[in-house]
């Protein structure tokens, strides 16, 4: 198989670092053809400040989804996050020379790049730049502007900032663990299309991914994305918190956190009770249920209610912006009990947890359809869809034409056309209604 036929996409997280390898299949959906994670060593709140650590760790990811699925990896997709990113609105026109033509890609591309321009503070650069609304000769609230006719384009963005040497330090461990960047993407986008339905998307609806370094959101209202932001507090400083509050390592605070913890501290008696062993020989110690989700109450408590105040800030308060599908929890922290609950008494929107499982073929492995992997899933979308378009524009349009010829009326053997089977289909309804009609009378 060559690199053409499948894609990568490669999430650098704080906690654990994944390669996921799939393709597309001919039901337009995501088919996992190998998956490698590894521990993430180098990596601090979604930041890279280990690069040696973080080159090993992508290997290890990188070999193993390669074992796992036979193919070599070539180009991947990263997602980027950390508390370096910030978002901001931007409107810009460009005046078309010719208004007799229908507006094309050409023009919208001309448009985007124009905004790729914009004189960032130092340090920084232009992740993406996410046209919202359209506007034609100043008609307003054009969602899909190719076609029609107009002399000045303009537009709405949402654009994300990131900062250069954040950037180039994740590009450079791609280049050292012997990899392409096919593209940067950031997180919350990208586990917004693992794990959002286009419903939601034009309902409203707030996403947001608890991962170990850093809590992403991203809003969507009408079908476009409104806000996003990366709070720098995870799953990782709540296992710090038991850590600290408890007085046992690490290992043994996370193990707590999975097992045992709740973010809902009236659902524990207080005569449960867990032991954990001692260090070399030492007592061990007994730490009751009740003060160990008190701990994790009072943390998660203040994650959300940083999130909820991006939320206010994108204007969720609005009739006009009310998200009415609520919030989505995704990532490997969503998955602490009773955690939907907290955040629906904290914000009073809907909430459900969301699994990556919408765009994957039926037959994926269970455990992909997990939080824990909405962001690679992600990824690994963003990298077919991009893989999708590389190829298209090879063509020229003589055949582009004739391809939709042959699409429309699959053509036979010696070149004649050949209907397709969908009008035998609907023949054949309507003949057993004829029938059935012949009959009842």
């Amino acid at each position: 198989m060559e690199q053409g036929k499948y894609s990568v996409g490669l999430d650098i997280g704080t906690t654990k670092i994944v390669a996921i390898i799939g393709k597309e299949n001919e039901y337009g959906k995501i088919e996992i053809l190998g998956i490698g994670r590894s521990k993430s060593l180098g990596v601090h709140r979604g930041v890279v400040n280990n690069i040696t650590q973080t080159i090993k760790s992508i290997q290890q990811a990188v070999e193993q989804a390669e074992v796992n699925s036979g193919l070599k990896i070539g180009s991947v997709v990263v997602g980027i996050a950390g508390q370096h990113i910030r978002s901001l609105q931007h409107s810009d026109y460009i005046t078309r020379a010719d208004s007799e033509e229908v507006i094309n890609e050409d023009d919208l591309d001309r448009l985007c790049n124009q905004v790729y321009k914009l004189v960032m503070l130092p340090g920084e650069e232009i992740i993406h730049v996410l046209p919202q609304e359209y506007k034609v000769d100043g008609q307003a609230e054009i969602k899909e502007p190719m076609g029609m006719y107009g002399g000045r384009l303009e537009a709405n963005f949402h654009v994300v900032v990131g900062q250069v040497s954040s950037i180039k330090n994740v590009g450079r461990c791609i280049k050292s663990a012997g990899l392409d960047l096919g593209k940067i993407t950031l997180e919350p986008l990208a586990s917004s299309d693992a794990v959002l339905s286009q419903e939601e998307k034009e309902a409203g609806v707030a996403l947001i991914d608890i991962g170990g370094g850093t809590t992403d959101l991203a809003i969507f209202k009408d079908g476009i994305i409104r806000h996003t932001a990366v709070i720098p507090f995870g799953g990782g400083v709540i296992t710090e918190d038991i850590k600290e509050g408890c007085s046992i390592i690490e290992k043994q605070a996370e193990l707590l956190k999975i097992k045992f913890g709740s973010a809902w501290p009236g659902e524990n008696k207080d005569n449960e009770i867990v032991s954990i062993p001692g260090l070399r020989g030492r007592e061990p110690k007994e730490i009751t249920l009740k003060n160990l989700s008190k701990i994790i109450h009072a943390r998660v408590v203040e994650i959300i209610e940083q999130v909820y105040v991006e939320i206010k800030n994108y204007g969720h308060d609005e009739q006009k912006k009310k998200l009415i599908a609520g919030i989505v929890l995704t990532g490997g922290g969503s998955q602490l009990k009773h955690l939907k609950q907290l955040v629906e008494y904290i914000t009073g929107m809907d909430t459900r947890i969301g699994y990556p499982n919408e765009h994957l073929a039926g037959d994926s492995d269970e455990e992909v359809a997990s939080p824990l992997y909405a962001t690679a899933v992600g990824l690994l979308m963003n990298a077919v869809k991009n893989d999708r378009k590389v190829k298209i524009p090879q063509r020229d349009q003589q055949e582009e034409k004739e391809m939709v010829f042959a699409n429309e009326d699959e053509v036979n053997a010696n070149g004649t056309p050949q209907k397709r089977e969908r009008k035998s289909v609907f023949d054949k309804w309507s003949e057993k209604l004829k029938d059935f009609l012949d009959n009842a009378e």
